[in-house]
């Protein structure tokens, strides 16, 4: 009962574990948009969106694994509905880069170019978090 009172949680329900993995995703996540991104030398400002936003979104939800507090799931939707967006534009300028290289939309730039689904990764991802967060 002390567990529950210290940190708003009972247990380990299927979605604090959930949950839990979620958050460590975005960390792997900040990891690979950052050898990308590093890889073109940051050459757009959107480029720093994913590297802020995967590590703060990462923490907030393995904080919210530990401290089940309303303003803290408040925060984290917000975040999340900013990452959900700042993807879905991610995805639109990666796409648009695979087609400003030499031949346009060919199977070999998207092979070599941007990579067209990590932008939606992050979107999926966010999204996966707000329904844990409105869900449970």
């Amino acid at each position: 009962m002390f567990f529950k009172m210290v940190t708003g949680w009972y247990g380990w329900p299927i979605e604090r574990v959930v949950i839990l993995l979620l958050g460590l995703m975005f960390f792997m996540i900040f990891v690979q948009v950052t050898m990308y991104h590093y890889r073109q030398n940051f050459r757009h400002w959107s480029m720093w969106i994913p590297v802020l936003a995967t590590p703060i979104d990462g923490l907030a939800l393995v904080t919210l694994t530990f401290a089940n507090l309303s303003w803290l799931r408040a925060a984290l939707s917000v975040l999340l509905a900013a990452s959900l967006l700042a993807g879905a534009f991610g995805s639109f300028m990666h796409l648009r880069g695979v087609g400003e290289r030499v031949g346009g939309y060919e199977m070999r730039n998207f092979l070599v170019g941007p990579p067209a689904t990590l932008p939606g990764l992050i979107t999926l991802s966010s999204v996966i978090g707000l329904i844990l967060l409105y869900w449970a």
